[in-house]
């Protein structure tokens, strides 16, 4: 059966944020760009006995989950492909790989770059394979995270729910309170720089506008809306700019560091105390570990500070998807290892001890190396807390499908005004216009909220 491409009008009808029904996205208007896809998928004929070999790309080191495949697998092979990470070089790798015609059977794609893949045709139609049969083994919203106009086009892999990993031992030390609220997370900051002898409760990264998108996400910001066919951009909100203005206090008033995260310069801080604090994503926690291993036992995990005590409002940052790239010979034998790599409980405990992310497959949590007390944490069952944040994420957020583009230009204006004593708050309003600018460059009809 050949993968039938979407049709120009109806790619971007998107199920992402749905909850119990699709969310409908603005048709891709006719707008004279080239397909990126060289080619399309279609099914090769096989052999009986005949072995299927399958090209995986990946930037997380699922080597170990790929050898249990293979092992258990013996008429489907894959090999797996490191490849940089995200917008590291990564899609650059995998766009040039459509255009050329010689892309992978599958690769790892985050959930905000979904719909620019679809832009150029870049995702194989799963469900002309059977995907719609495995959509109750998903939660719910990372499922339609890959649905568009109603045709599966990838198989969600895990998301990021957000909270709050803090140093125990020098929380106590300094008599801090695990903060509450943004208010008290503040007042914590300033009682760090006075008792920590040069060290910061936390880093400010300019080169993280997925992050910073997170902290909006939780604040109630909606960057992207839609009216009819149109992108209704609303970066430059008020409750957007309440978050860069805390920040940049944070910033002016030297409570926090100031530079690149999850870097070589960020994890010695975190190994030696520096770093007390971290807001980050479930997966952060396989980075602790693996890079600050002296710190074991002196974590523990709270839930995100909320903007108004008693509220429970929560974010996710990162996600992704295993995709079928627009192209393979072999969708029905890749989608077989795409559901059992996100699914099949031991993989699931495989992929999780190498920071995948938190599961996207149902019910897959009790029971697996999730759901224990963790001595790196300090005995806590701190994905208790991650469970909680999972269910508080507002999943009605939605992306634009030129964010790649997007958070380039974004983070290189927090840069700018980091360096050059610019306002955060001032940058809402160039990242707006560019994005209105990066999606009418697609074709697409766009405007300021």
């Amino acid at each position: 059966m050949n993968s039938s491409p979407p049709s120009r009008r109806s790619v971007l009808r998107w199920g992402a944020g749905a909850t119990g029904a699709l969310a409908t996205l603005p048709a891709l208007t006719a707008c004279g760009q080239t397909v990126g896809a060289a080619r399309t998928t279609r099914q090769a004929a096989t052999r009986p006995g005949q072995k299927v070999n399958l090209v995986f790309w990946t930037w997380v080191p699922m080597q170990k989950t790929v050898d249990l495949w293979n092992r258990t697998h013996p008429d489907i092979h894959v090999e797996m492909q490191t490849i940089p990470q995200n917008v590291q070089g990564g899609y650059q790798k995998m766009h040039a790989s459509l255009t050329a015609g010689n892309p992978p059977d599958l690769a790892q794609v985050e959930y905000h770059e979904l719909p620019g893949f679809m832009l150029v045709n870049g995702l194989t139609d799963l469900s002309a394979y059977g995907a719609d049969e495995l959509r109750d083994s998903y939660v719910p919203w990372q499922w339609n995270q890959g649905v568009f106009d109603g045709r599966v086009r990838t198989i969600p892999q895990a998301s990021g729910p957000m909270g709050l990993f803090y140093r125990k031992d020098l929380f106590e030390k300094w008599g801090i309170e695990t903060p509450a609220t943004w208010a008290e997370f503040e007042q914590a900051a300033r009682v760090v720089k006075a008792r920590g002898g040069g060290a910061r409760l936390c880093t400010f990264a300019p080169n993280q506008p997925s992050w910073f998108a997170a902290m909006c996400w939780q604040r109630g910001a909606r960057w992207i809306r839609t009216e009819g066919d149109d992108w209704i951009v609303d970066m430059n909100s008020d409750l957007s700019r309440e978050v860069a203005d805390f920040w940049e206090r944070m910033v002016r008033d030297d409570l926090v560091f100031v530079g690149p995260d999850m870097s070589s310069a960020w994890f010695r801080q975190v190994q030696t105390g520096q770093i007390s604090a971290w807001v980050g994503p479930q997966w952060g926690d396989a980075m602790l570990r693996s890079n600050a291993p002296g710190t074991k036992g002196k974590w523990r995990v709270a839930p995100l500070p909320q903007w108004t005590r008693g509220d429970n409002a929560s974010a996710n940052w990162g996600g992704s998807s295993t995709a079928i790239l627009q192209g393979t010979r072999h969708p029905r034998e890749a989608l077989r290892f795409a559901h059992w790599v996100n699914t099949d409980p031991e993989a699931v405990d495989l992929n999780i001890s190498v920071g995948y992310g938190w599961p996207a497959a149902a019910g897959v949590f009790r029971g697996s190396a999730l759901d224990k007390p963790d001595p790196f944490f300090g005995g806590q069952r701190y994905n208790d807390v991650f469970t909680a944040s999972d269910r508080a994420i507002d999943t009605s957020w939605k992306w634009s499908p030129t964010t790649d583009a997007d958070f380039a230009q974004f983070g290189d204006a927090f840069g700018a005004a980091m360096a050059g004593g610019g306002s955060l708050a001032a940058t809402l309003a160039g990242a707006q216009k560019n994005t209105v600018d990066n999606l009418l460059a697609k074709g697409l009809k766009a405007r300021s909220a």
